[in-house]
């Protein structure tokens, strides 16, 4: 049975990142402490390895993966760029707190839209069509394993959208540097939209954590709904 299977990594933060601010579209480095923990983490523990790479189209994203995967060309993929925050962009909550269109919209839920930003529905959209183009060209290019270094928004909302078990974004939050691996079976992809979360990244640590009964269950989920027609795939 044929399968693709795809490594999930959160980008490191970035200076913007570590000062608070609204990070989306802007462009800002990463800190010299997250190279340097990345570097660290990297010598200590294992990434998996792939025959493709792939990154959102930031800096911190691609440095990321070129932390980790020196060797790497990562073909960037734009609709995977994280939340545009509009004119919010680059400023900090306590920059925000006087201006009533900041209130409006942390009370408007996923729905609201930062002034001249995106939506959660907008943005969930746009980086859905990304994943599932992504999905296609390695199946076409018959690429069975690769690597998206991502944002946080970005890696939790398609957990959400295609993992199993299906749970909310936010349960699917994990470190900087770390992330989850993903297998994909065409024919369940095609008729069902969904993925399994088997493992998580980096591997050779013991984790007692939460993350463990998550993808347990995802196993669970897999083999008890789609087990027997998975076996029939080509």
């Amino acid at each position: 049975m044929k399968s693709y299977v795809i490594h999930l990594i959160r980008n490191m933060p970035c200076e913007g990142n570590l000062e608070g601010r609204y990070i989306g579209r802007t462009e800002s480095p990463l800190a010299l402490e997250s190279i340097a923990k990345l570097a660290q983490r990297k010598g200590e523990l294992e990434y998996p390895q792939a025959q493709a790479f792939f990154a959102s189209p930031s800096t911190r994203c691609v440095d990321t993966l070129k932390i980790l995967y020196p060797q790497a060309d990562p073909e960037v993929v734009l609709e995977l760029a994280e939340c545009d925050f509009g004119e919010f962009e680059g400023k900090t909550a306590k920059e925000l707190e006087g201006d009533p269109r900041f209130a409006q919209w942390m009370a408007g839920g996923a729905q609201a839209a930062p002034p001249g930003g995106e939506s959660g529905p907008v943005f969930l959209q746009r980086v859905c069509q990304g994943f599932e183009l992504l999905v296609k060209n390695l199946m076409t290019l018959g690429q069975t394993s690769a690597v998206l270094v991502t944002s946080a928004g970005v890696m939790t909302s398609l957990l959400a959208a295609y993992g199993l078990p299906q749970a909310p974004a936010h349960q699917w939050m994990c470190q900087p540097g770390e992330g989850y691996s993903v297998r994909i079976t065409p024919g369940l992809w095609m008729r069902s939209g969904v993925m399994e979360v088997f493992a998580q990244i980096p591997g050779g640590e013991d984790r007692q954590s939460p993350d463990h009964v998550v993808i347990d269950l995802a196993r669970e989920a897999a083999q008890r709904a789609y087990g027997r027609e998975g076996e029939s795939e080509a």
